[in-house]
């Protein structure tokens, strides 16, 4: 009797991973960049010509940062600490020469640096989203002792409804209305050591969250009218924010988005560019959107050690645990073999995982057990190097920060 074709599929891909991997012991990560590569050129085709900001937190790989950024339709880096923007766009051979601070900073050795060179100065712009962080940097180098350091203003994208009582998205800037960011882009033009250059509206309630999540229709039906609702409001109130603050500064870049809503966001008129980065690896959480089919191009393998009672292996570590809020969702998948899954009472382990399942069946001591990462960039932090496979073959590995000796929270 014929397996049926996706267990067929999962065959090869198992044989593919085990077979390229034969000569090296787990723990290890692999990325496949062929399929790297169809998601990064399914981002440009979903871009429709805006170009793609990638976003670092979801990739933490230099070697990976620059193959993308090599490729037409991509262009600069959303990066998530000032730490880490100092490193990507410094020295010789840099990484990128346009870096965005996706957060604010409070790293006052971070900004002495930023402030006392000039080339990283035209080459990092901060984040800010209230008066107190500009005080911040006064605090650590007076204006008249710097460069002018580029701004860019991070506007709330979040849908609030019933008069602010309730609150769809996450809880990022203060700043929320178009009075609200006329009125810091007022206070960033008029404080000197301070350029006014772009401005940031991350819609987290539309770009992060599975529209289509598996064996759970209703919840799907949900979210798709609250995408709907706040991709109508946000629309608007961008291109209104965007009108007052270019009135007050001519803007570089609106940047917007994420993997989840490219081809939305992209569509309007007041954005110049979009962020992305989750759809470059396709972790699981981006397993659940309409839009997009991404293909996974992460895994990490860990070994059986024991097997403790028919039906039930041990494999050694497994504890690679995604951030956010604590549940199921953020633990990683044993994917090959198929018919695997952890045991709800112990999860997965910081030394050791049991997995139970019909996959348990073939599996010996030595044996290894591929999993999928929950998100993306932070596969990289439990690995120095992630292999790099092309078709059956490994070509190489690139060093992770982790493995770089880069720790940037």
């Amino acid at each position: 009797m014929s397996l049926p074709e996706p267990a067929l599929a999962a065959d090869r891909a198992r044989a593919r991973l085990d077979g390229a991997t034969a000569d090296l012991d787990p723990p290890l990560a692999v990325l496949d960049l062929d399929a790297l590569d169809a998601n990064a050129a399914d981002l440009v085709r979903r871009a429709a010509g805006t170009p793609i900001r990638v976003a670092s937190k979801s990739v933490r790989n230099r070697g990976v940062l620059r193959r993308v950024l090599t490729r037409p339709g991509f262009s600069g880096v959303l990066a998530y600490t000032l730490p880490e923007a100092l490193w990507l766009s410094g020295g010789e051979d840099p990484v990128s020469t346009d870096v965005v601070v996706g957060y604010p900073s409070a790293d006052r050795s971070a900004l002495r640096r930023l402030a006392a060179d000039e080339t990283a100065a035209a080459r990092v712009t901060l984040m800010v989203d209230s008066g107190e962080q500009l005080d911040l940097v006064d605090s650590v180098v007076p204006p008249d002792r710097r460069a002018p350091l580029r701004i860019c203003l991070d506007v709330d994208a979040s849908l609030r409804a019933a008069g602010g009582r309730v609150h769809v998205g996450v809880r990022r800037s203060p700043v929320h209305s178009v009075v609200d960011a006329l009125a810091l882009a007022l206070e960033v033009t008029a404080r000197p050591g301070f350029t006014l250059v772009g401005l940031m509206a991350y819609e987290a309630q539309i770009a992060g969250v599975q529209d289509a999540p598996a064996h759970r229709p209703l919840r799907g039906l949900a979210v798709r009218g609250m995408q709907k609702v706040s991709a109508r409001e946000l629309a608007g109130r961008r291109a209104d924010v965007v009108a007052a603050v270019s009135a007050v500064a001519p803007l570089e870049f609106v940047n917007g988005g994420g993997t989840g809503s490219v081809e939305r966001t992209a569509a309007e008129d007041a954005v110049t560019e979009v962020a992305a980065g989750s759809g470059l690896y396709c972790p699981v959480l981006f397993d659940g959107y309409r839009a997009f089919a991404a293909r996974p191009a992460t895994f990490f393998a860990v070994p059986v050690t024991r097997i403790p009672a028919p039906g039930t292996v041990t494999v050694a570590g497994g504890g690679w645990t995604a951030s956010g809020p604590p549940g199921a969702d953020r633990l990683p998948v044993p994917t090959y073999p198929t018919g695997l899954a952890w045991l709800p009472p112990e999860g997965t382990g910081e030394v050791q995982t049991p997995l139970r399942g019909s996959g348990t069946a073939g599996l010996r001591v030595g044996d290894r057990v591929w999993f999928r990462h929950a998100k993306a960039g932070e596969i990289c932090e439990h690995g120095n190097e992630l292999h790099t496979l092309a078709g059956d073959r490994l070509t190489g590995a690139l060093p992770t920060y982790r493995g770089e000796g880069k720790a940037f929270g």
